[in-house]
């Protein structure tokens, strides 16, 4: 059996972007993303993620627990720095492994965090390219028909004041159409595929025959500085596959109250008692939930009986006037055998992003606030207080609330 190794390095550190590769791009952190993609593809035997910091280690294990064949290592300092190559953390992670696992890599691939978009059909191309087809090397690329140029000091001339614009793949003096050209092709960052002895021969990771692997253009983008990492939450809708989770996915569903259950809005008599609105599909669609087994859990920052009266109408727990509600729901989830990862987490607001960073599936409800909406893995297209809840009941149960438990 070959054995192909895909090696994800992940520092800590990160210049342009401040913990870059725990950022979430549709609410899943760059490391996760790179993670799912390379346990999507069947030739891949193992992923490797070499890291220095412990919260990225948590993370990659958490997006391969369902897979079972993520391994972290730690990554020496000494090639964790703001010069060490990709090739030495490839090459000390293929070490780790073979000593592990007592068996040679045939394949290693080098897979980048910073292209949130690569797919497990991306991955599974490139390990093809070297595995069953014979190349040396290969290489992730996009069809490209820009016209590249350059800057050169003009003769006699002070640069770069006046400097001399070049063409680099054409002659400025001649255009030539697109069909007319040679086909030139972008190398998108994102993966790539060595046979593993070259690599160790080589030290690189280009030597023998290089195969190119064709991409989506659409789906090009390197995450730099926050500009790209912006960029990228804007496109995560348009390019990601809509996803939602499904009871095999889930174990347990905590919802927050105001804005989520509600409609954000308060109705307060003359006595300064609150009223607010809920509907009736989201008691349906709840009730179905704790029908189908799964653990359920109402949890608030606010200290108001009309939580508390809700909760005992539901006959749902509740946990309220909570201000650290990621240590509520850590406690929670140990309390009750629940890993954090098969938990959904519905919520609206910016306090709730500090669960979103704890659980498998964090979901917005469609009035979120933005920046909520930003690092959600789903979103429903139904808001708070209108029946969001009965919403993710329908995605986990079907559409009539009645999917046998798993």
């Amino acid at each position: 059996m070959t054995t192909v190794l895909a090696v994800i390095p992940a520092r800590g550190g990160s210049k342009g972007v401040p913990g870059k590769n725990l950022a979430a791009v549709g609410g899943v952190p760059l490391v996760a993303r790179a993670v799912r993609a390379c346990t999507g593809s069947a030739l891949v035997t193992d992923v490797v993620v070499s890291t220095d910091d412990p919260a990225i280690a948590d993370a990659a294990r958490a997006a391969g627990a369902a897979a079972g064949r993520v391994h972290c290592v730690d990554r020496p300092a000494d090639i964790a720095g703001d010069t060490a190559t990709s090739e030495s953390a490839v090459l000390h992670a293929m070490d780790a492994y073979e000593a592990e696992h007592g068996r040679t890599v045939d394949v290693v691939l080098l897979v980048q965090c910073t292209s949130p978009f690569l797919t497990a059909d991306d991955v599974e191309r490139v390990a093809s390219a070297v595995a069953k087809d014979g190349a040396d090397t290969a290489v992730t690329v996009a069809p490209f028909h820009a016209f590249v140029w350059r800057r050169e000091a003009a003769t006699g001339r002070p640069a770069p004041a006046h400097d001399d614009g070049r063409g680099v793949n054409h002659d400025k003096g001649h255009r030539p159409r697109r069909q007319d050209r040679p086909e030139d092709f972008l190398e998108t960052g994102a993966a790539y595929a060595m046979d593993a002895r070259g690599l160790r021969v080589h030290g690189h990771r280009f030597f023998g025959r290089t195969a190119l692997v064709e991409t989506d253009p659409a789906r090009v983008l390197e995450i730099d500085d926050p500009h790209d990492l912006a960029r990228a939450r804007a496109l995560a809708p348009l390019l990601d596959p809509v996803a939602v989770p499904t009871r095999a996915d889930v174990d347990a569903v905590v919802l927050d109250f105001d804005g989520t259950q509600t409609d954000d809005r308060v109705l307060v008599d003359s006595d300064g008692r609150e009223l607010v609105a809920v509907h009736r599909g989201d008691g349906l669609g709840i009730a179905a939930l704790r029908r189908a087994g799964l653990k359920l859990l109402i949890l608030s920052t606010e200290q108001n009986p009309v939580v508390a009266a809700r909760a005992r109408k539901l006959n749902l727990p509740v946990l309220h006037g909570i201000d650290r509600k990621d240590a509520a729901l850590e406690r929670w989830c140990r309390e009750n055998a629940v890993a954090p990862e098969r938990v959904l987490y519905a919520g609206n607001d910016v306090n709730d992003l500090p669960c979103f960073g704890l659980v498998g599936w964090p979901v917005a409800v469609a009035s979120a606030h933005d920046s909520v909406r930003a690092a959600a893995r789903a979103v429903t297209t139904t808001p708070g207080g209108a029946g969001a809840i009965r919403e993710i009941a329908t995605w986990l149960l079907g559409p009539t609330l009645s999917t046998p438990t798993q």
